[in-house]
């Protein structure tokens, strides 16, 4: 091979970057600098940037982009699930993408690759890190031959996998061509279905949850066979051990088994009344009919400004703990816990989400109007059923509300998170008979309240009071209307 003579300025450089081969022929690709900024036409990883809230691993829920496809700067790449939100990943460049590192449901780790592009543009030098592989990964950076080494290393192993992945992309049809929900593939996952397998009705081919069931349907069907008696006794006794299955946690249920692990070292307080909820049950109702009403008020809205304003004359329940770690050497004496008061009360409510227990947060809920806090869980509502809740949506919380009443269940046991030291959780509301001012046997609707504290910091005359507040501000909801700002 010839020699390539690249002639010397003192404001150019030029590195060898990376041998490729392809179909035999071997494709030499030259990259030039100029006072930092990379060349043109550089195959580049594209890395998992980290997406903050100490989040190390992401879910991969559908690619948007094939192999050979071309991109544009903030065309999406793919859509991935943390432990707290679905998140759309953008490009940073204009190019071509030659290879995806994972599959859809796979699990991607932060700072890894996760597709190889086709950079045709410069590269700025702020998004040098998202195309810079890790140290120890392909090379050490600290040496100053090793950026030849290293591109030369990444390349030939991607060389090594190129032919196995383009056999096994013939054998199995793309799962990133296949478009759902999180929810859909959950009870794919649920049922054991290959999402390539199920023809989507929905729109561009979209696979929906009808088209699930009809194919789980249609399998149990097929696989049905009539069984005599002497099968039955055959299958039976072939079967006495348990049948087990060992699945991966989603991302949603390992963040909670991180999140109530870590609150296993709180010391619960549990206090709990009953609440009449006769004259706001009432009030709601004569609201609703009234045409200046934007929609329509459930009890939640009005609940989450009684605990707001229980919260800024009892300012201890919005506040947190702070606990310094003790010294990994154990030479230095750990600074004592102290209680971090906050201002500003933001309120977490507890949803039902297709992916799980999701907490979205209503911020400064002392600001906001009982048709404000409506509008604002109806918005929440709406996102987390569609897995769109941001990061923003789900942190900063101070308090947290678990309305498990609307589903069912009368009493209830939270549990409180660790960046909080109260928690209330809210029992269905149910009609009883009760006794009137005069004696007589009247009708009341009522639920239970239950108050879980930090019985580190929060005594039980505080949760009292606290509690015996929000219950005068729902019972008589004229004073809690009047307070209002």
């Amino acid at each position: 091979m010839a020699m390539l003579k690249v002639t010397q300025y003192s404001a150019w450089r030029c590195n060898l970057l990376s041998f490729r081969a392809n179909n035999k022929k071997a494709q030499w690709i030259i990259s030039r600098q100029f006072h930092g900024s990379a060349a043109k036409a550089a195959v580049k990883p594209f890395l998992l940037a980290d997406i903050g809230e100490g989040i190390k691993e992401v879910q991969i829920i559908q690619w948007f982009v094939q192999p050979g496809a071309r991109v544009e700067q903030f065309d999406k790449l793919c859509e991935v699930q943390s432990d707290k939100a679905a998140t759309e990943i953008t490009s940073r460049f204009d190019g071509v993408i030659k290879k995806l590192h994972y599959e859809a449901e796979d699990m991607a780790q932060v700072g890894r690759p996760l597709c190889d592009i086709d950079i045709q543009g410069d590269i700025a030098p702020e998004d040098e890190a998202l195309t810079t592989l890790p140290a120890g990964q392909a090379g050490s950076p600290t040496d100053a031959q090793q950026p030849h080494k290293a591109a030369e290393h990444y390349w030939q192993e991607q060389q090594q996998t190129e032919e196995a992945e383009a056999h096994r992309m013939a054998q199995k049809s793309s799962k990133h061509g296949v478009l759902t929900t999180p929810a859909v593939r959950g009870l794919l996952k649920e049922l054991s279905i290959d999402i390539s397998q199920v023809t989507g009705t929905g729109r561009d081919g979209r696979v929906l949850k009808d088209d699930v069931n009809k194919f789980a349907a249609n399998r149990h069907h097929s696989s049905q066979q009539p069984l005599d008696s002497t099968s039955v006794s055959s299958l039976e006794s072939s079967h006495e051990g348990q049948n087990e299955t060992r699945i991966p946690l989603t991302p949603v249920q390992t963040q909670m088994f991180k999140t109530m692990t870590r609150s296993l070292s709180i010391p619960h307080f549990l206090y709990a009344d009953e609440i009449d909820f006769s004259r706001l049950s009432a009030l709601r109702k004569r609201l609703n009919t009234l045409p200046s009403t934007p929609q329509k008020l459930s009890y939640l809205p009005f609940i989450v400004k009684a605990v707001s304003i229980a919260l800024a004359e009892f300012p201890v329940l919005n506040a947190r703990v702070e606990v310094s770690p003790p010294d990994s050497n154990g030479k230095d004496k750990p600074e004592p816990p102290r209680l971090i008061l906050r201002k500003i009360i933001n309120i977490g409510v507890a949803m039902d989400t297709p992916q799980g227990l999701l907490v979205p947060v209503i911020k400064d809920v002392s600001s906001l109007s009982i048709n404000d806090i409506t509008s604002r869980v109806t918005h929440l509502q709406s996102l987390a059923l569609s897995s769109k809740l941001s990061a923003s949506d789900l942190t900063g919380g101070t308090f947290t509300v678990s309305n498990i009443g609307s589903i069912g269940g009368t009493y209830v046991s939270p549990i409180i998170v660790p960046n909080a030291v109260a928690i209330l959780g809210i029992g269905k509301a149910r009609d009883v008979p009760a006794f009137g001012d005069n004696g007589e046997v009247i009708r009341k609707t009522v639920g239970n309240f239950s108050w879980s504290a930090d019985h580190r910091i929060v005594d039980g005359a505080t949760v009292a009071r606290v509690g015996e507040r929000v219950r005068v501000l729902i019972e008589e909801p004229g004073t809690m209307l009047a307070g209002m700002r």
